[in-house]
């Protein structure tokens, strides 16, 4: 078997791996770029194959960072099947159509702009619509179940639980007496949410996620602790709380734990906006699928309560409500997307309430050196927002443990089952997979970090020090200083 990884090499986001055989190609994951504008150019980019020569697509899970290109393959001509567990299928309706709405929403009001200037031919169409989106969901299959084998094109492959968010799943996959395993992205074992991964059988090759491979998340007691403390002292400036959260897990996680400090009286009860109908939307999934959470929240959802709902939650759907919160007096917990700041509702309160020394930011999800949120975090004293200057005077709070990626404890743990494979290294910032070689090589692994676009024979190519040629070097890990998506 070969692999080209087409996104997420060398970067965090944007995966997509094409898998080789000689029987036929399959395409696993489909994901949009996200951060900075040269990351996000990527997404423009033509696919290195012919759409309508793959055999299948598979996804690992609905988040838009392995997803948000799909649409894009099926407007380029792909046809075939997209085999997905059945909660990823039901969240990817979700994104994908939200993906769609705000591309056609940029453009317009991007459109309406340049009329004025007369620069309409600068504008870029938007990658997909929804016309896109509805042909993609057609061809979703649904049918991966936990550890069923299924015939998908020329591989034999087996979805186990990787515990990230709803229905994500690593891959073992099996062909021509190799077995190779895609790791997807694999869940925080402390994640206070999702069930952890299950143990990997034995493969030859394994490809894994390196997020955060480079360090160990803060405990969840300690998290939990450290973000209570940021909360009180919040609403004793008397301001707006903003807490930019990715819809899926991170605000059903921030919720659940809204709901459990303000129940026990460690946090005063405030008014809590949730504002995103995104959010509000995935959160029914957590009631269908509710098998893969843990104990005690199946346990509230057995007993018919709602772990998600604080007393004091209001769920805001329009943009019209969205902007009459500026007019709320007194403190309030604001949860809006997206969660690392590139765009969505969060700017809309960022722009009015950034500016203010009684606001405060509560960050508890990664944000990219690049994006606004990676800029906030670095220390901008002003920052440009729907085009206008802000100053940062808010009080800034980073919660480092809240993550929904395993962390070097949790890859190390997910490996040691598997034998002795050879270990390929994608989903990680350069000096994050770097710092995990000898980590690799201290346990007897050998480790290689994916090239970007390259083909490679999973089991036999080879860079000295396992380092790809042409691998840049430097920078900061912005990781070291930001909770994690």
């Amino acid at each position: 078997m070969h692999l080209q990884s087409l996104g997420a090499a060398l970067t965090v986001t944007g995966s997509a791996h094409l898998l080789t055989t000689p029987r036929g190609s399959v395409l696993i994951d489909c994901g949009m770029f996200q951060g900075g504008e040269d990351l996000e150019a990527r997404n423009r980019e033509p696919f290195p194959f012919d759409p309508p020569d793959l055999a299948a697509v598979i996804l690992t899970h609905a988040h838009l960072d392995h997803v948000g290109r799909l649409p894009l393959l099926v407007r380029q001509g792909y046809r075939g099947p997209v085999y997905c567990t059945a909660p990823t299928a039901a969240l990817a309706e979700t994104v994908l159509l939200d993906s769609a709405r705000l591309q056609v929403e940029g453009f317009r009001q991007a459109l309406r702009k340049a009329r004025r200037t007369g620069r309409e031919a600068e504008v870029q169409e938007p990658l997909y619509d929804e016309d896109d989106v509805h042909r993609t969901l057609a061809l979703l299959r649904p049918s991966l179940r936990f550890g069923e084998a299924a015939r998908v094109g020329p591989l034999r492959v087996t979805p186990f639980r990787a515990g990230h968010i709803l229905g994500s799943a690593y891959l073992l996959i099996e062909q021509g007496g190799e077995r190779l395993i895609m790791s997807g992205d694999l869940g925080n074992r402390e994640s206070g949410l999702q069930l952890d991964f299950a143990p990997p059988p034995p493969a030859d090759a394994v490809v894994i996620e390196t997020t955060y491979a480079n360090r160990t998340h803060r405990s969840l007691p300690a998290t939990l602790a450290e973000f209570g403390d940021a909360l009180r002292q919040s609403i004793r400036a008397g301001g707006k709380i903003l807490i930019p959260t990715f819809a899926i897990e991170r605000a059903q996680m921030i919720l659940y734990t809204l709901k459990n400090l303000m129940d026990s009286g460690e946090v005063p009860r405030i008014p809590i906006f949730l504002d995103s109908p995104m959010a509000a939307r995935a959160t029914s999934e957590y009631f269908e699928y509710g098998d893969e959470l843990i104990v005690p929240i199946r346990e509230a959802l057995g007993r018919g309560e709602d772990p998600f709902w604080p007393s004091t939650l209001h769920v805001v759907l329009t943009s019209g409500e969205s902007q009459r919160l500026n007019r709320y007096d007194g403190p309030a917990i604001i949860l809006a997307g997206n969660g690392m700041m590139t765009g969505g509702r969060i700017q809309h309160h960022l722009k009015h309430h950034l500016w203010k020394p009684s606001t405060s930011l509560v960050i508890v999800s990664y944000q990219s050196p690049g994006s606004l949120g990676g800029r906030i975090v670095a220390g901008a004293e002003t920052v440009r927002l729907m085009g206008e200057e802000v100053v940062v005077r808010a009080q800034v709070h980073t919660i480092g443990g809240f993550s929904a990626h395993a962390d070097q404890d949790d890859l190390l743990a997910f490996l040691s089952t598997t034998g002795s494979p050879r270990v390929w290294l994608v989903h990680g910032e350069p000096e994050v997979m770097e710092a995990f070689l000898p980590v690799l090589a201290s346990r007897g692994l050998t480790g290689t970090l994916m090239p970007d676009h390259q083909e490679v024979d999973l089991l036999n190519t080879s860079f000295p020090g396992g380092r790809p040629p042409g691998l840049p070097t430097g920078g900061r890990d912005a990781r070291d200083s930001v909770g994690g998506e």
